[in-house]
């Protein structure tokens, strides 16, 4: 099952991901990003493979 992983020294906490994916990832006030659910079933493999393609800073990567 592809796995989400997030690079903490690059995430900036804009929240592109949230707002694309809000099932998986959330900013908190903070400005720290959680990965609600690390784990990405393949029905929801494109979803949250968007939403990883749209964070600015290039954090986020989805692993098998």
């Amino acid at each position: 099952m592809p796995t989400i992983h997030v690079d903490r020294d690059k995430c900036e906490g804009l929240g592109m991901c949230e707002a694309m994916a809000n099932d998986y990832f959330e900013v908190g006030d903070d400005d720290v990003l959680k990965v609600l659910d690390g784990e990405v079933p393949e029905s929801d493999r494109a979803h949250v493979h968007s939403a990883i393609q749209a964070c600015p800073v290039l954090a986020l990567r989805l692993e098998d």
